[in-house]
């Protein structure tokens, strides 16, 4: 292996290394629990979100950079897979991100109805499943196997997340009231609804997170995948 190669992928390893441990320390309750003291809940979240986004936009570039080993070939196929994946990825992650959900990751945790759960009565972990998703479709399209380690590795990390969150809202919210919480939604999408255990009702805050959701996978189809990444996600289409 050339120097150029093994220092892409040594950059590579170190750029996965960092996005995992900025992932997993803060995850621990006693440094969650200083920082959010410190800063405030919503200036660590917002900093959290900074630095995890640069963190992957780091470690998408580095993964590009290093050697390729494919081990299946691009078709039209599965080009397709992200295209139609994406928004409904986009719409959890923005929606669960916005909408008040006390028993996953969301940038707020009060102020929620259990009449009106929004985008949690479809999953209560909308953020994590919208990153399996993301990560899912992108391991279709990237058939090598850097790309397979970085977002395998990532949907693996995400869905481990279910049962972290899972734990950390029992110990905040205590048994009682996150079963209460927990009986009116379900990991698994629309098992609450399908069970009769929750109402699918888009309020205020989904419909932003829809719409959000969807402005951004236009704005990456239009060029914001190719500026951040690289990578046009519609040219094979176009050839």
């Amino acid at each position: 292996m050339s120097c150029s190669k093994l220092s892409a992928v040594v950059q590579f390893a170190l750029a996965y290394v960092l996005f995992m441990t900025a992932h997993v320390v803060p995850a621990a309750p006693q440094v969650r629990g200083f920082v959010v003291h410190t800063l405030g809940r919503g200036a660590y979240l917002a900093l959290y979100s900074l630095i995890s986004i640069l963190l992957l936009v780091w470690l998408i570039a580095a993964a590009r950079n290093a050697p390729t080993l494919s081990l299946w070939p691009l078709t039209p196929e599965l080009v397709a897979v992200p295209l139609v994946v994406m928004p409904l990825a986009l719409t959890l992650i923005v929606a669960g991100l916005l909408r008040s959900n006390p028993l996953s990751v969301s940038w707020r945790d009060r102020g929620f109805d259990p009449a009106r759960p929004g985008i949690v009565a479809v999953t209560r972990h909308p953020v994590l499943w919208g990153f399996v998703l993301w990560a899912l479709s992108h391991v279709a399209v990237n058939g090598d196997v850097v790309s397979i380690a970085l977002f395998g590795g990532l949907a693996l990390y995400a869905a481990a997340g279910f049962g972290l969150a899972d734990k950390r809202a029992k110990s905040r919210l205590g048994l009682d009231r996150w079963t209460a919480l927990a009986a009116h939604t379900s990991i698994l999408p629309f098992a609450a609804i399908l069970a009769g255990r929750a109402r699918l009702a888009v309020d205020r805050q989904t419909l932003v997170g829809i719409l959000v959701g969807l402005a951004f996978y236009v704005w990456f189809l239009a060029g914001g995948h190719l500026w951040l990444f690289g990578v046009d996600p519609l040219i094979y289409l176009r050839s």
